[in-house]
C-alpha cells in the first residue's frame, strides 16, 4: 500500500511526473521485449517490477550535480537523469548514435557523461568501487554532491561490494548504495543467496547506516534516499539501502524463468507491482484521473513509436571506426 499522506515533500505535479516516468519505463521495456521476440533487437535485460523504486530513488537525488552508477536493470534511473527515449532505443538496436557506447556495448550498459550517468560493464558489481571513487573525489574536492549506485541482491555477495562498502565506511564518503532486491539472482532464489535476514543487516559491519524499505512503495523509497543524501552531505558517511521488490520477467530475453519459479508466483507478485499501487494511490487522492492517464499513455505510445522508427532506420557504426578508443594512434 502506498500512503500519499507521507509525501509532504512532494507536490502533485512531481507525483504525476514520477508516475509518468514509471509508465514510460514500463512501456519502453514492453516494446523492447516485442522487438526482441520479432528478431529486431538481440537482447533485453528487463526492469519490470522495479520501476517504482528506481524513479523514486532518482527523484530524491539532484540530477544536476549527483552522479549515478546504475546496474543493467535501471532504465528508470537513467530516464530520470535525462537519457531520452530515442537514445534508449538507439542503444537497444546498437546503432552509431547510441550515447552509451556508439553501438559497441551490450544493451542496458548505460553511460552518458553529460547527464552524469557513469558507464558500467558486464561483470556485475564493478560499479560499486567506481561509485566509491566518485564519492572520494567529491570529498577531496569538497564538492556538495553524492554518488548513487545500484545493484541486485545477488551482487551483494561479490568481493567488489564488500571492498567498496568497507572503504566508503572507513572514510565516511558521500555515497548511497541501493540494493534492488528482486528475489532472484538469475535462477538462484534469495534464501539460497544469503543467510542474513536482510541485506541491509550487512551495513553494521562497515560502520554505516542501513535500512530496508518496501520497493513497491515509491514514497518510502524517496524518503529513504533523500535522508541518505542529506546525511552524506553533512559528512555523516554512506548509507546502504535495500529496496525489496520482485522481478516480473525472466532474468533476460535468453532466460526461461519457468524452470525455477511458477506462473502462480509471478501472478501473485503482480498484485503488489509498485506502478499499480502508486496509480491506485494517485487515483484515490484524485491526483490522477482517467482522462489524464489516457493522455499520458497516448503521448508515451507516440514517443516510443517515433523513437523505435528512428532507431531502427539509423545507421550502424562505420566499420572504419572499429578500433577507435581501443588502440593508441601513432604519434599521439
Amino acid at each position: 500500500m502506498v500512503n500519499l499522506k507521507n509525501s509532504s515533500l512532494l507536490n502533485e505535479e512531481t507525483l504525476l511526473e514520477m508516475y509518468r516516468e514509471m509508465l514510460l519505463a514500463r512501456r519502453i521495456d514492453e516494446r523492447m521485449w516485442l522487438l526482441n521476440r520479432s528478431g529486431s533487437i538481440p537482447f533485453v535485460v528487463s526492469g519490470q517490477g522495479q520501476e517504482a523504486l528506481q524513479i523514486a530513488a532518482a527523484a530524491a537525488l539532484d540530477n544536476q550535480v549527483d552522479y549515478v552508477l546504475p546496474y543493467y536493470r535501471d532504465l528508470g534511473v537513467v530516464i530520470h537523469f535525462g537519457m531520452s527515449t530515442r537514445e534508449i532505443f538507439l542503444q537497444a538496436f546498437g546503432k552509431a548514435e547510441d550515447p552509451n557506447s556508439g553501438g559497441r556495448q551490450m544493451p542496458s550498459h548505460f553511460g552518458q557523461r553529460k547527464n552524469r550517468i557513469v558507464t558500467g560493464s558486464s561483470p556485475v558489481t564493478t560499479q560499486v568501487p567506481h561509485a566509491v571513487g566518485f564519492a572520494l573525489a567529491a570529498k577531496m574536492e569538497n564538492k556538495p554532491l553524492v554518488s548513487f549506485v545500484t545493484l541486485g541482491e545477488g551482487s551483494s555477495n561479490q568481493g567488489d561490494f564488500h571492498e567498496g562498502l568497507n572503504f566508503a565506511g572507513v572514510h565516511k564518503l558521500p555515497v548511497i548504495f541501493m540494493v534492488e532486491n528482486n528475489k532472484y539472482a538469475i535462477s538462484v532464489p534469495l534464501n539460497k543467496q544469503v543467510a542474513c535476514e536482510k541485506i541491509s543487516d550487512r551495513a553494521i559491519g562497515y560502520g554505516m547506516y542501513g535500512i530496508t524499505v518496501d520497493g513497491n512503495d515509491p514514497i518510502t523509497v524517496y524518503q529513504a534516499v533523500k535522508e541518505a543524501r542529506e546525511r552524506a552531505l553533512k559528512g555523516e558517511g554512506p548509507t546502504l539501502i535495500e529496496a525489496t521488490s520482485y522481478r516480473l520477467t525472466p532474468h533476460s530475453s535468453d532466460d526461461d524463468d519457468m524452470t525455477y519459479r511458477t506462473k502462480d508466483e509471478v501472478t501473485t507478485a503482480r498484485e503488489t507491482d509498485g506502478i499499480w499501487l502508486f496509480k491506485q494511490a494517485l487515483q484515490e487522492e484524485n491526483i490522477l484521473t482517467e482522462d489524464l492517464e489516457q493522455e499520458m499513455e497516448e503521448k508515451i505510445k507516440q514517443e516510443i513509436n517515433e523513437a523505435t522508427s528512428y532507431a531502427e532506420n539509423a545507421p550502424y557504426a562505420d566499420i572504419r571506426t572499429l578500433t577507435d578508443h581501443v588502440y593508441g594512434e601513432e604519434g599521439k
